[in-house]
C-alpha cells in the first residue's frame, strides 16, 4: 500500500468521486504518489519509508538531509528545496479544507438516505455523526499549516469509517429491503425520488469543492516538478524521486 502526503491528501476526494453520479460533480484525477510517508512540521519536511534506500530525507530551509547525513547541493538546488517546502505547507491547509468539505459532503448524502431508507435513522444519523467527528479530529490532529502525518491521517480515517460504516449499510440494505417486501409506498416512493434531493442538497457544495481540488493538484503537481528538477543525485546515480505522476490508466488500452 503505497502511503503518501499527494496520494492521502487527495484520498479526501474519494468522497466526492463517490457522489459524481448523483451530484453531477466532475471527477478528479491527480494520481501523484510517493513511495514515502511525509510529516511536516515547523522545522522541516520529511519523508520516510521503511524499506528501500534511502528509508529517510529531511529538507530543512534549503538544506538536505539523507539517511544518515546533510548532503552537499548547489545554489539552485538550495532554492529548489525552499521552494518545495513552501509547497508542501501550502497544500497542508488546503488538503485540511478538502478533507473536512468531502467528509461531510458524503455524510450529508449518507443521512438523506439513511433518513429516506433505513430502518432506524435517528440510530444511523447517531452513527454517521459520530464517524464524521472522528473524521474531524483525526484531520484536525494530522493536517495543519506546520504539520502533516500521513500515517496518523491514513490510521485515524480507517478506524473511524470502519467503525460505523458496516451498521450503517446495513441499516440501509435492510430499509430497502423491508420497504420491497412488505410494499411500503411511502418509503419506496421516498427512494425513487432520492437521487434528485441528495443531488439538490450536495451539488453546490460539491462544484465549490472541484475548484479547491483543482488547485491542490495544481500544488502537487508543481511539487513533484521541483523534485523532478533536483540536480542532486544519490551515490548510485539515481534522483530522489520523491513524488511521481502516474498516467491515466483509464485512456490505456492493451494489445
Amino acid at each position: 500500500m503505497i502511503r503518501s502526503a499527494p496520494r492521502l491528501s487527495l484520498l479526501c476526494l474519494a468522497a466526492l468521486s463517490g457522489l459524481a453520479a448523483s451530484a453531477q460533480a466532475k471527477e478528479i484525477r491527480c494520481e501523484i504518489e510517493s513511495d514515502y510517508d511525509m510529516t511536516v512540521n515547523e522545522r522541516s519536511v520529511i519523508f520516510t519509508r521503511e524499506s528501500g534506500v534511502p528509508k529517510a530525507i529531511v529538507m530543512r530551509q534549503g538544506r538536505l538531509f539523507v539517511d544518515d547525513r546533510w548532503v552537499q547541493i548547489n545554489n539552485d538546488d538550495r532554492q529548489r528545496l525552499i521552494d518545495f517546502e513552501r509547497g508542501a505547507r501550502t497544500a497542508m491547509p488546503l488538503a485540511h479544507e478538502i478533507g473536512r468539505d468531502a467528509a461531510d459532503i458524503a455524510f450529508t448524502a449518507l443521512g438523506e438516505v439513511a433518513a429516506s431508507i433505513s430502518n432506524h435513522p435517528d440510530r444511523t444519523r447517531k452513527s454517521l455523526d459520530k464517524a464524521r467527528k472522528a473524521i474531524d479530529q483525526g484531520i484536525a490532529r494530522s493536517i495543519s499549516a506546520n504539520r502533516f502525518n500521513s500515517q496518523d491521517l491514513d490510521k485515524g480515517i480507517e478506524r473511524a469509517v470502519g467503525e460505523v460504516m458496516p451498521s450503517v449499510i446495513g441499516d440501509i440494505v435492510g430499509g430497502a429491503l423491508t420497504a420491497a417486501l412488505t410494499g411500503d409506498a411511502e418509503r419506496l416512493e421516498r427512494m425513487d425520488g432520492l437521487d434528485k434531493e441528495v443531488e439538490a442538497r450536495v451539488a453546490p457544495r460539491a462544484k465549490a469543492l472541484e475548484v479547491r481540488a483543482e488547485k491542490l493538484c495544481s500544488q502537487m503537481r508543481e511539487m513533484e516538478r521541483i523534485d523532478n528538477a533536483l540536480a542532486y543525485r544519490l551515490p548510485g546515480g539515481q534522483a530522489l524521486n520523491l513524488l511521481e505522476e502516474k498516467p491515466d490508466q483509464r485512456h490505456t488500452t492493451g494489445d
